[in-house]
């Protein structure tokens, strides 16, 4: 398990109201208790077979600040499209299927961007002007905040 894996089962259970958690693959072994003294903050221990720990406090910068917070340099020609709402984020309609939008692709306004899944619902994210996709900043499936930038893209 990667950092990355370990950030996103985190925040994920965070989400949740599991309390504990134990994971156990290969050599290492994970546990997520959200019933630390810190209630904002799950407490984690990693530890593989020479025993080192690391603890929330080691990867704070990784898990406490989310990446949706970290600022974005923007200009006025320049709108950042956020997520509505805590979902799924899902870059193209099916499986098989090619995504909605990629960076450098031309929209429109009121053509669907992505789908952001929410309790079984599936709810079409639609361009609010004409422009040009400049950056897609999550991944298909990332799991997504309400609030959370999902692309960049450059107004006409």
């Amino acid at each position: 398990m990667d950092m990355k894996e370990i950030k996103d089962l985190i925040l994920t259970i965070d989400k949740t109201s599991i309390q504990t958690v134990e994971i156990e693959k290969n050599d290492i072994k994970i546990k997520i208790d959200k019933r630390s003294i810190n209630k904002n903050s799950p407490s984690m221990i990693v530890t593989d077979t020479n025993e080192a720990k690391v603890t929330s406090k080691d990867v704070a910068s990784e898990v406490n600040v989310p990446e949706h917070i970290q600022p974005i340099n923007e200009d006025e020609n320049i709108y950042t499209v956020k997520s509505s709402m805590i979902g799924t984020f899902y870059e193209k309609p099916s499986p098989d299927a090619p995504p909605f939008v990629k960076a450098g692709d031309k929209v429109d306004k009121g053509q669907t961007l992505c789908i952001i899944e929410a309790m079984k619902m599936m709810n079409e994210i639609q361009c609010e002007f004409d422009g040009e996709v400049i950056e897609v900043l999550i991944e298909n499936e990332d799991i997504v905040e309400y609030g959370q930038p999902l692309m960049r893209i450059r107004r006409y």
